[in-house]
């Protein structure tokens, strides 16, 4: 199997079959249901770690941006004060660069000094494990954090690197052929994941 890019290859970046494909998408979580998990995970983040100002919330673009922000503004709510969310991105640090043409580099924005402190990446589905990797490579070039810790909107198993979400909002068993679609208001208009591919 190749190694390609997590988002990518769960399909994140649109939402309906193409036309006369035969496929149909298949809505996992609707609007609420996302903003519950994202809810959710906020809690459990600030269970786990009790010093909020001790946290960097990192987004991998595009979409782990925007949970990234969404998340940071459910935080900025509990704890009373202003919590910002970065941008981590990955591009050149993909194990997968010499199999397919470049690609544009998004914006890297590190709202914060990350040495000693506990970073949070932030993405739309954990797949392969890939993409996680590349933000672990990335990171080492911008400091020494205390901890690195995962949040995923979607696990939808399949790894091929040793790497496990620390937060997830759902966790979806799904097979190699079926893709998983994540819409985020930001992006795409609206907030949706559902599944296409695979046996009707």
């Amino acid at each position: 199997m190749s190694a390609s890019h997590d988002a990518e290859r769960a399909g994140s970046a649109h939402d309906k079959a193409p036309d006369g494909s035969g496929d149909h998408a298949r809505t996992v979580l609707d609007d609420q249901d996302i903003s519950r998990a994202l809810t959710r995970i906020t809690h459990e983040i600030l269970e786990r770690n009790r010093d909020s100002a001790g946290l960097v919330l990192l987004g991998i673009p595009t979409r782990g941006v925007h949970l990234a922000r969404r998340i940071a503004q459910r935080m900025s709510e509990v704890e009373d004060r202003r919590i910002t969310a970065g941008a981590l991105d990955v591009t050149m640090y993909r194990d997968d660069l010499r199999l397919k043409p470049a690609r544009a580099l998004e914006h890297t924005e590190i709202p914060d000094d990350i040495d000693g402190k506990v970073v949070v990446l932030i993405d739309d589905v954990l797949f392969s494990g890939r993409t996680i990797r590349a933000a672990l490579d990335a990171l080492t070039e911008l400091g020494r954090p205390k901890a690195v810790q995962l949040a995923v909107l979607i696990d939808r198993g399949h790894r091929e690197l040793p790497i496990r979400a620390d937060f997830v909002g759902k966790n979806l068993p799904t097979s190699l052929v079926e893709q998983v679609k994540v819409r985020l208001t930001e992006s795409d208009g609206s907030d949706a994941v559902s599944i296409t591919g695979g046996q009707a």
